[in-house]
């Protein structure tokens, strides 16, 4: 699934929607790639790299996503906004992103998730080697 079908449902924008395609998805967790990381415009890189703690907006944003596409199933097409409020056990495992190795796959498991807002962890591979991991925490601002 590209990013067309979920982009105006996430509060991302522009050159910060940084996830390109959803691979999978369940009521529990969401497989996405991210492929423009490269790009010497990236909105998170300075003119030669992109350090692995970005990865943290990864994940975040497959969060999103995650709900977005949860709230379509419920056909709901106006999620609500969050906020995120919480980064937490952020493990690194590289300090760059190799620029030149390919997509990033970004995964993220929902902990917990009712009216109030969000927890879910995370992880970002490039070639199934681990960079980053974590867990961030979404609260949900009132409509």
């Amino acid at each position: 699934m590209t990013q067309p079908h979920w982009s105006a449902l996430i509060p991302h924008a522009d050159d910060m929607r940084l996830l390109d395609h959803v691979m999978d998805w369940d009521d529990r967790t969401i497989h996405a790639i991210a492929g423009r990381h490269g790009v010497h415009d990236h909105p998170l890189r300075d003119a030669a790299n992109l350090h692995a703690v970005h990865m943290a907006e990864y994940g975040a944003q497959a969060s999103a996503v995650h709900g977005a596409l949860l709230a379509l199933a419920r056909q709901v097409t106006s999620p609500r906004a969050g906020r995120l409020v919480s980064l937490r056990d952020m493990q690194l495992n590289a300090e760059y992103v190799d620029l030149s190795a390919g997509p990033l796959d970004v995964h993220a498991e929902c902990l917990f998730a009712d009216e109030r807002g969000a927890q879910y962890t995370f992880k970002v591979e490039q070639h199934g080697h681990g960079l980053a991991s974590g867990r961030v925490a979404v609260i949900y601002t009132e409509s």
